[in-house]
């Protein structure tokens, strides 16, 4: 098998904060299903290292998964893995970033959201100057929220060089030319996010080179495709891999459209896919 990228989201669904804005349903998860994630969490990262393949993962959790032990030993040990070339994970930051001095940080990277109202603005800050000061890679993002157009103007000014702020247009907004060009100006791929892609029959690589994984094993295409490809633990997927056009008629999330092959943001982000840190910038 060529390289692979799973993008594995467990049951995990609590969360340390409560945006208005967010689509997910949050909940406080109990200790028995805390257990369940943790050994799913744990099922997966040993399949990951038994493999002979190279691979790429990023963690996608409903909820905030480093403030979970068992995401940030994850996230440790698949980066010593010589045949894992990237491991990543979407994150609020919340939890100190000491940990990541454990890691190999040619490998780790973390794709980082700000929540105004939920953190002040200095302690995030401060955990993104940490991230760089300690050579990790991350990107950083913002919802883009009309009330939210001041924050992301000083997150930009204050941010260290060279790191990306990226925007994603809020759920059900529509932005006017005006509105869409002030958060340009902030993200300059902005207009990627601003209205979703028509995508039904368009080639894209999710269900040959790209996958969703769940806590049983389950594997999809992806995450916005409820059609089972297979089981990842019994080998079942592996024969289900194959180029497939898109059966939906929009796709509108990031981590779905950058697989679009048309869109080409493969060459805008090479590397960088899984943290969203695109090579084809040239960052402030």
């Amino acid at each position: 098998m060529d390289h692979l990228t799973m993008l594995y989201r467990g049951p995990l669904a609590s969360c340390d904060y409560d945006c208005p804005y967010c689509p997910f349903a949050k909940r406080r998860d109990t200790p028995a299903q805390l257990r369940t994630d943790r050994a799913a969490l744990e099922r997966f990262t040993e399949w990951v290292s038994t493999r002979d393949h190279p691979i790429s993962v990023l963690f996608t959790p409903w909820g905030e998964g480093l403030v979970r032990s068992w995401y940030r030993q994850a996230l440790t040990t698949l980066s010593h893995l010589p045949h894992v070339e990237r491991v990543a994970i979407q994150t609020n930051l919340s939890h100190r970033v000491s940990w990541t001095s454990g890691a190999d940080l040619t490998r780790l990277a973390l794709w980082a959201t700000y929540h105004p109202g939920q953190v002040p603005y200095e302690r995030f800050l401060g955990k993104c100057r940490d991230l760089k000061a300690r050579g990790v890679r991350f990107s950083v993002g913002i919802v883009g929220q009309p009330d939210h157009l001041d924050a992301a103007r000083r997150l930009r000014a204050d941010l260290p060089t060279g790191t990306y702020l990226w925007v994603n247009a809020a759920e059900g907004l529509t932005y006017s030319d005006a509105e869409a060009a002030s958060w340009t100006e902030i993200d300059p791929l902005f207009p990627l996010s601003r209205r979703p892609h028509a995508s039904r029959g368009l080639p894209c690589r999710t269900g040959e080179t790209v996958v969703s994984v769940d806590g049983d094993g389950t594997v999809r295409r992806c995450h916005f495709v409820p059609s089972v490809l297979g089981n990842l633990y019994d080998g079942s997927f592996r024969a289900a891999l194959a180029p497939r056009p898109c059966p939906l008629d929009t796709c509108d999330c990031h981590i779905g459209y950058v697989h679009l092959e048309p869109l080409a943001l493969y060459d805008t982000f090479a590397d960088g896919i899984l943290e969203r840190i695109p090579t084809l910038l040239t960052l402030p």
